[in-house]
C-alpha cells in the first residue's frame, strides 16, 4: 500500500485554479520527483498536500487514511513534513533555535536528542556555527538548515521544495547526496526540484507536471531516457 496518495487533487488560490486532477502515489522508502516546468503547479501540489492550501476537489491519504481536511500542524504531528520553497526560516533565532522549533510536534519531542545528534553529524557546519543567527548564513547554510529542521520534526515523509534553487553547484551536489542517503536510510521522500538532470539522477520514480496536470510518470533510470523529458527538461 502506498504511504502517500494524491488522488484527482484540484486547488489554486482565490479564482485562478492551479491543479485540475492531479494524481500521484508514493511507496515507502521511495524518493520520488516531481517536476515541470514553472508554473505548473508543482509547488501548489506540495502546499494542498500539506493543507497550506485546501483542496477543491479530490483527496490526500496518508498511510491508509484520508487526511485531505487535516491542518497542516496535524499532518506534522501525523509524520508529513515540508521544507518549503524560500526556506523560511526563523531569520533572528540560532541555528539551534531553529532546529527546537522543528522538534515542534510531540512524535519528534522524545526523540529531539537522538534526533538532534543526527542532523548535527549529517550537517557538520551547522554544529559549527549552532549559536550563530540563522539570517546571517549563506544561503547553501540557510538551505541545510531548512532540510534538518524538517528532520527534527522525524517526519515519515519529507517534502522538499525547489531545495537547489539559487544555490552553488558544489553545495546543490552536496545536498542531493544527503537526499540519498535520507532514501538509504528509510525515510520516505518527496522532492520538487528545478534541476530535472539532477532529480531524475537521485530518484527512484518521477512525475512530470503540466498545466496542473501529471503528463507523464515512471522509473526515473526510464523518463531520462523519454525524448519529450530530454526535449523539454534536459535540453537533449
Amino acid at each position: 500500500m502506498a504511504i502517500l496518495e494524491v488522488r484527482d487533487l484540484a486547488s489554486g488560490y482565490g479564482e485562478v485554479q492551479i491543479l485540475w486532477g492531479a494524481t500521484l502515489s508514493m511507496e515507502k522508502g521511495q524518493l520520488t520527483s516531481l517536476v515541470g516546468a514553472n508554473g505548473a503547479g508543482k509547488t501548489t501540489l506540495l502546499k494542498t498536500v500539506m493543507g497550506v492550501v485546501k483542496p477543491r476537489e479530490g483527496s490526500v491519504w496518508f498511510d491508509g487514511r484520508n487526511v485531505s481536511s487535516l491542518s497542516a500542524h496535524k499532518k506534522a504531528e501525523i509524520g508529513l513534513v515540508l521544507v518549503p520553497e524560500g526556506r523560511q526560516l526563523f531569520t533572528d533565532m540560532t541555528i539551534e533555535e531553529n532546529l527546537e522549533m522543528g522538534a515542534a510536534p510531540k512524535r519528534a519531542k522524545s526523540k529531539f536528542n537522538a534526533n538532534l545528534e543526527r542532523v548535527y553529524v549529517m550537517f557538520p557546519r551547522l554544529k559549527e556555527r549552532r549559536l550563530q543567527r540563522a539570517g546571517t548564513l549563506s544561503g547553501g547554510e540557510q538551505q541545510m538548515l531548512a532540510v534538518a529542521r524538517g528532520l527534527m520534526s522525524d517526519p515519515i515523509v519529507l517534502m522538499v521544495d525547489e531545495m537547489s534553487l539559487g544555490l552553488a553547484p558544489v553545495l546543490v551536489l552536496e545536498l542531493f547526496k544527503i537526499l540519498r542517503q535520507l532514501k538509504d536510510e528509510g525515510l520516505t521522500l518527496l522532492l520538487v526540484e528545478q534541476n530535472v538532470q539532477m532529480a531524475l539522477a537521485v530518484s527512484d520514480y518521477a512525475y512530470v507536471l503540466s498545466h496542473g496536470k501529471v503528463d507523464l510518470h515512471g522509473h526515473s533510470k526510464d523518463l531520462v531516457h523519454d525524448d519529450h523529458v530530454r526535449s523539454a527538461y534536459l535540453g537533449m
